[in-house]
């Protein structure tokens, strides 16, 4: 059923848009722009008209995931380095399991133990849903139908990503250093052995890896 009266003006909807894109914390789906505008209004049309009016400009309209969101120009970023205090860094394994995850969601515990070759402990994954990186994704229907993950918009909007499609290549991270060799991401090169070492003996302190280098943010 439609309103009495027609819906505004596409100018005003993408006004309407941008207060609320602006105002959002985080990135918004046209399906929540939708239920805050008024009947009869076309909130992927006035997200569209926005983007293409906002390029190029130091502040751009782009996709997380599902929603849209402003964010500051990629090449005005080096404009804010002073306000980073610290680059968090985490262990091989976190980076390797999260590069996993991407790769392959949904993927169960199992699935990235056969890949990476040895056993995951629980605070690598703790860490990795601490920082909003990963959730839970169905159950498989398998025995014992074990749950699988899946990267989030929060990662995806992290590191600019529209979708996990736009990840950068495998061949192009190892080849610039950022994934270890030894990781077959391909299930097909995946190791069958037994989980011969514990997550603490095969990672030194030595080795200390970031997701920002790992996925270009």
């Amino acid at each position: 059923m439609t309103g009495l009266f027609p819906p505004p003006a596409m100018e005003e909807q993408e006004r309407m848009v941008e207060a609320m894109l602006f105002a959002s914390a985080d990135p918004l789906t046209t399906r929540a722009l939708a239920e805050r505008m008024p009947d009869g209004c076309d909130p992927a049309e006035a997200v569209a008209r926005l983007a293409r009016r906002y390029e190029g400009r130091g502040v751009e309209l782009r996709r997380a995931g599902e929603g849209w969101a402003f964010r500051t120009a990629p090449d005005l970023s080096g404009l804010f380095r002073d306000e980073v205090v610290e680059t968090r860094r985490l262990s091989r394994a976190a980076v390797e399991t999260l590069a996993i995850i991407a790769y392959h969601q949904p993927v169960t515990r199992t699935e990235i133990e056969e890949i990476r070759g040895v056993a995951l402990s629980r605070g690598t994954l703790d860490q990795l849903f601490e920082l909003g990186w990963i959730r839970f994704g169905r159950r498989r229907l398998t025995p014992g139908r074990p749950v699988t993950f899946m990267v989030t918009e929060t990662f995806l909007d992290h590191f600019a990503l529209a979708s996990a499609r736009d990840l950068p290549g495998l061949a192009e991270l190892r080849a610039a250093g950022l994934l270890d060799n030894r990781v077959p991401l391909d299930r097909a090169d995946a190791p069958d052995r037994a989980e011969e070492q514990s997550e603490t003996e095969e990672e030194p302190e030595d080795r200390p890896a970031t997701l920002d280098d790992l996925f270009g943010a």
